[in-house]
């Protein structure tokens, strides 16, 4: 042992002196180092970087449309109510060389909202007979629109819109569906009327599978759509409804747009024939051809009849009013032209449809149970008839009407209706009239007559260049000549000798007027004279009147 500085002894572990050297001791490295730190908090960071990124990526949908005119990819935006919710990530060709495949990626929570309603379109400036749309994007440029739609079926695969929607899924009303035989002058976008205040529009139509109408689908905005119920009446209020009556002419238009573009119009008639208030609203309504037909009562009983026509029906069409008595009780159905071999004649058979309810029955309506009411009426005289509705245009339609007068006869079955038997027209009536008189002269012997004319014009003839007379007329023409000298000499020689014999005539005169009494025999003897001369008259009067008829008579003497 030995002492260190200090007073201290020194000793070694090993209990050797302090002289002894010191040693080594070894020990085991550790596991973890702080250099691999650094790099593990990385690759953690990074993988949190990559799941934050994952969770809050959004989905990616692919539109096709048929051109991508204005679109860009990375650089046009998706919006919803002019808020970006995605961008146009791509945009490929379709494999048809058709179309093309725009490839877009939305902001997180929008998957949601993707299903088999939504609609995608291009929003660009439009100019339409509805009104111009898309102006902004002229400034802010073309963007894909998006309307997220009702809740459907997950999709994530669309087709574009050609052309963007009329509303929008966010916007209140109601859609309804109209049922029509042609589309007439509609349009999308044509406009909605209520009382002539616009409250909805045309958003689209089609033709139905079987090609017989065109269904046609139109939105009301709220608070508008309530107005719409099972008794509503939706008609064509296109163009401009012209019509005359003894008030004098009348003229109704819902606005110069729907003149332009069409437009339909509604309304709830206070009554509807049976159809009860507050009914639930069908699933669709028909579309009248114009307010007048939509306000007119319809009833639920109806019975088709059948009549026969043989003149010609041009002017008659499908849909043509049946009048009874003046009053529209129903229309035609359908007009078919027959041939029967039986009588090798044509008919027209005519189906008819009226509404027996628009007949109301005065008194004890009991009593015509178990009656057959077209029976009795047929055997009273009831008969169809066309008339002109309106000598203008021609149009025909079927009158039926009493006429007892008319020829028995009952009412008929042909393929399961009944016919109503028929009389003719007032033109076939006064055609029939002027046949029968065109017959009637037909069998006067007009040929017959025309040669005996011709034979007597002959004769005349004949007679006029007939010697004979030309002689006659030669000397009737000395015999005047010599009249006319005659009447020459009287003027120039026998006149004043005339005057003086007068003068003394009448003084002779005078002094006889004495013996000239009602009571001499000398107005007795006159009086007998007078009575000759007239006889002698009436002679030669006669004689005249032969010779006129007979000149021929001076050279032949007296005929038979």
């Amino acid at each position: 042992m030995s002492e260190t500085p200090g007073g201290r002894s020194a000793t070694n572990e090993d209990g050797t002196g302090a002289d002894a050297m010191p040693q080594a001791v070894v020990r085991p490295p550790s596991r973890l180092s702080l250099v691999w730190l650094i790099p593990l908090i990385a690759v953690a960071v990074g993988a949190w970087l990559a799941v934050k990124t994952l969770s809050e990526r959004g989905p990616t949908v692919t539109i096709e449309f048929k051109t991508a005119s204005g679109l860009s990819a990375g650089q046009t935006k998706v919006k919803f109510k002019d808020v970006d919710v995605g961008q146009v990530t791509a945009i490929d060709v379709g494999a048809d060389l058709k179309t093309v495949i725009v490839t877009a990626e939305l902001k997180h929570g929008f998957a949601e909202h993707l299903s088999e309603n939504t609609r995608f379109w291009v929003e660009r400036p439009r100019v339409s007979a509805s009104g111009i749309s898309g102006l902004d994007t002229l400034l802010s440029g073309v963007f894909i629109a998006m309307d997220p739609g009702e809740k459907g079926r997950d999709r994530r695969r669309f087709k574009g819109l050609e052309e963007p929607p009329l509303f929008s899924t966010a916007e209140p009303g109601t859609q309804f569906v109209l049922r029509s035989p042609t589309l007439g002058s509609l349009n999308i976008g044509s406009p909605v009327y209520y009382r002539q205040i616009q409250v909805g529009q045309v958003v689209g139509y089609s033709l139905d599978a079987d090609g017989r109408a065109v269904s046609i689908e139109v939105f009301v905005s709220s608070p508008h759509d309530a107005l719409v119920s099972g008794n509503t009446r939706f008609w064509n209020a296109s163009g401009i409804d012209f019509s005359m009556s003894g008030a004098g002419f009348s003229v109704d238009t819902q606005s110069l747009l729907s003149v332009v573009i069409g437009g339909v119009g509604f309304d709830t008639p206070e009554t509807i024939g049976s159809v009860t208030s507050g009914s639930p609203v069908p699933e669709n309504f028909p579309l009248y051809a114009s307010r007048e037909a939509a306000h007119a009562k319809t009833y639920s009983r109806k019975e088709r009849y059948l009549l026969f026509f043989e003149g010609s029906v041009r002017g008659l069409v499908i849909g043509a009013p049946v009048l009874l008595k003046g009053i529209d009780i129903g229309k035609v159905l359908d007009i078919q032209l027959q041939y029967s071999v039986e009588n090798l004649a044509f008919q027209i058979p005519v189906l008819v449809e009226v509404e027996p309810d628009r007949i109301a029955i005065r008194g004890d309506s009991t009593a015509l149970e178990g009656v057959n009411l077209v029976d009795r009426l047929v055997s009273g005289g009831l008969r169809g008839q066309l008339k002109f509705d309106s000598l203008l245009t021609g149009d025909l339609y079927v009158d039926l009407d009493v006429y007892p007068d008319a020829p028995a006869a009952t009412v008929a079955k042909y393929g399961g209706y009944d016919v109503i038997p028929t009389i003719p027209t007032p033109l076939e009536a006064l055609t029939t009239k002027v046949t029968d008189i065109l017959g009637k002269l037909d069998a006067i012997p007009v040929d017959q007559i025309g040669r005996d004319l011709a034979s007597a014009a002959s004769g005349a003839n004949a007679l006029v260049n007939s010697p004979e007379l030309k002689q006659t007329l030669d000397e009737l023409q000395g015999t005047l000549a010599q009249v006319r000298g005659t009447a020459e000499q009287l003027n120039l020689k026998i006149a004043p000798e005339l005057a003086k014999t007068l003068e003394e005539g009448t003084r002779a005169l005078e002094r006889a007027g004495s013996m000239l009494s009602t009571t001499s025999s000398f107005h007795s003897d006159m009086q007998r004279m007078f009575q000759e001369v007239s006889a002698a008259a009436r002679s030669v009067r006669v004689m005249a009147d032969y010779l006129e008829r007979h000149p021929d008579a001076l050279l032949k003497g007296k005929g038979r």
